[in-house]
C-alpha cells in the first residue's frame, strides 16, 4: 500500500502531537502529584447520612455575625431542605452531599454551581447581596424524574 508523502507528514505531525499531549498529562498526574484543589477532603458514608452530623438535621445555622451555614442532602428527585430563608447580605457556607446517586446544585442568578458526589462533601462559600427568590436546579442528569429535582432559596 502506497501512502503519499504528505499524508505520511500529516500522520507523523498528528501522532507526534498526540504524544507530547499524552507526555504533558502523565507528566502533570503523575510526576508532578496534581490533584483536585482543597487539602480538606472531607468524605462520609452516604448510608448513613440520617446518623452523620451535621447531615442528620439539614438546614440553615447561624454562626456568627451576617454568616451562616448551609447543610444540604440531595437525593433522588430532591433536597433537604427543600426551602431556605437567608437574610440580605449573609455569608453562606454552602456543605453539599449526595445519599444515592450523582446530582448537581446550581442556584440561577449566581455563580454558585457544584458537582455533588455521595460520600464527598462539597464546600462553597457566597455571600446574597439581592434580594429575591433563587431556584436551586439539579445540572446532572440523576434519573427518570430529574426535571422536578428543585429547591427555592428566599433571600430577604
Amino acid at each position: 500500500m502506497h501512502i503519499h508523502r504528505l499524508e505520511k507528514i500529516w500522520l507523523i505531525f498528528g501522532i507526534s502531537m498526540l504524544g507530547l499531549f499524552l507526555t504533558v498529562v502523565g507528566v502533570g498526574a503523575f510526576a508532578l502529584g496534581m490533584e483536585p484543589p482543597g487539602d480538606h477532603r472531607h468524605t462520609v458514608d452516604p448510608e448513613k447520612l440520617s446518623t452523620t452530623a451535621p447531615f442528620d438535621k439539614p438546614g440553615l445555622k447561624q454562626i456568627g455575625d451576617q454568616e451562616y451555614e448551609a447543610n444540604l442532602v440531595a437525593f433522588a428527585f430532591g433536597y433537604s431542605p427543600d426551602q431556605m430563608e437567608i437574610p440580605l447580605g449573609a455569608k453562606v457556607h454552602f456543605q453539599i452531599t449526595s445519599q444515592d446517586v450523582v446530582h448537581g446544585f446550581q442556584v440561577n442568578g449566581t455563580n454558585i454551581n457544584m458537582m455533588v458526589v455521595p460520600g464527598e462533601v462539597n464546600r462553597l462559600t457566597y455571600t446574597f447581596t439581592k434580594p429575591g427568590e433563587y431556584l436551586v436546579l439539579c445540572n446532572e442528569y440523576c434519573g427518570a424524574a430529574h426535571e422536578v429535582m428543585m429547591m427555592k432559596i428566599v433571600v430577604k
